[in-house]
């Protein structure tokens, strides 16, 4: 037996204490360390720890643009429409405006041929090459040489009307281009705001305790998918209306020098054979002028 007064071990049951239970307390951390364990494990455990969201290149590769058009509502068709408009007249511009079609360079350099020989320009060889190359401007230079022998100002009336009424050709299909970039942006502007509107109203009706963030923010970018449609097709759209319109406006410019060197060579046949013509004031006809032409240039100047 332990002699009295000496002094023993103390344990939980001779002190009447209860033995604390395991995780009472949590150990204490240490900050460096903690610091030191994030930086030296990897990035993506880095990222998630930090709850940063996926880069923009892995959102991007989620957005399926088959399904967008989808649901981006009905106002697509006439968008989708409106595409289809720009890229039919867009193509047949392009191959209606080319250089040969309206100002062809043969026909430009054979009549620069016919004002420089030394008799100075002959009528019936002019009209002939009308004939012989097709477009604008020889249907121009033609409407000029059917008026040979009249009054100066019969001649420049004739070319400034003809001119204007080829252009207004050329231009026809260059107003859809035109209506195209201005229409779609509006279609696109009218979707979205309807969809804003169906987004709201379907997140106001949702149920108590309902996640309305996303489904607004669902119902949001939905939405922009008309505005984004109609962007598409109206930029390009503006862009092949002004380079057209500019390339109309270049080759009536080219034109209009042309014609600057050839009416005052056609003025020394003013006031002859006026008889000839089919009516005072009337403009000839095509046969007729191929009948006129010939008589003039067969009585040279005295």
């Amino acid at each position: 037996p332990a002699a009295p007064g000496a002094s023993g071990p103390s344990t939980p049951e001779a002190t009447g204490q209860a033995e604390p239970e395991a995780g009472a307390s949590p150990p204490s951390i240490d900050p460096v360390a903690e610091a030191e364990r994030r930086l030296a494990a990897p990035e993506e455990d880095r990222q998630e720890a930090a709850g940063e969201l996926p880069a923009p290149q892995e959102i991007a590769e989620q957005i399926n643009l088959l399904t967008l058009l989808v649901r981006g509502g009905w106002l697509m068709v006439p968008i989708l429409a409106m595409s289809l408009v720009v890229v039919t007249f867009g193509l047949e511009r392009f191959l209606g405006l080319r250089r040969r079609k309206v100002l062809p360079p043969k026909f430009i350099r054979a009549l620069g041929r016919l004002a420089s020989e030394p008799g100075g320009l002959d009528p019936r060889k002019a009209y002939r090459l009308c004939q012989q190359y097709p477009s604008s401007a020889a249907r121009v230079v033609r409407a000029c040489l059917l008026k040979v022998g009249r009054p100066h100002g019969e001649l420049e009336r004739a070319v400034s009307e003809t001119s204007q009424r080829e252009a207004a050709k050329l231009y026809t299909n260059v107003r859809w281009l035109s209506l195209a970039a201005g229409v779609t942006p509006l279609l696109g502007l009218l979707g979205t705001v309807w969809g804003m509107i169906q987004a709201f109203f379907a997140t106001a009706n949702l149920p108590v305790g309902a996640n309305k963030a996303e489904y607004l923010a669902e119902g949001i970018y939905v939405a922009l998918v008309t505005t984004f449609a109609g962007l598409a097709v109206a930029i390009p759209a503006a862009v092949l209306a002004h380079v057209f319109e500019g390339r109309i406006q270049t080759l009536f410019r080219e034109l209009d020098e042309t014609l600057a060197t050839m009416l005052p060579q056609l003025e020394r046949f003013e006031g002859r054979l006026r008889g000839a013509q089919p009516g005072a004031g009337a403009v000839p006809s095509e046969t007729a002028g191929e009948q006129v032409l010939p008589a003039r240039a067969a009585n040279p100047p005295k």
